[in-house]
């Protein structure tokens, strides 16, 4: 996983708002009603098997990414999917029609501290 740098660590800039985080959630709540409109699905969690692939495409490095966390985890294919739901919301929270290494990053951190999978 990429590391941060230390400028990202020690940052000081004011949080986003409140009011901000609400317009993204809500404008990524709109994507995902609209991604599975012609779905018996609402949202990225219900996805089965088929709406992650068609839903989740990764680009090579993320395949690279992704090759490396099932390896060096021991992830399951569950945890893989798991982990790429997330990244798909974290992609829709971000406003991004492609899920990219970054967002995988973070779904992959998510997982190893509040055990997704």
């Amino acid at each position: 996983m990429p590391r941060l740098r230390f400028e990202e660590v020690t940052r000081t800039e004011a949080a986003e708002a409140s009011r901000e985080i609400k317009k993204r959630v809500e404008a990524a709540r709109v994507r995902q009603r609209q991604r599975f409109a012609q779905e018996v699905i609402t949202h990225n969690g219900q996805m089965g098997p088929r709406q992650v692939e068609e839903c989740c495409r990764l680009d090579a490095a993320g395949r690279d990414l992704m090759r490396h966390a099932f390896q060096r985890l021991n992830l399951s294919a569950r945890a893989y999917d798991r982990i790429l739901k997330v990244a798909r919301t974290i992609a829709d929270l971000d406003g991004s029609e492609q899920i990219t290494s970054r967002h995988l990053a973070e779904a992959i951190g998510y997982r190893q501290t509040n055990g997704l999978g």
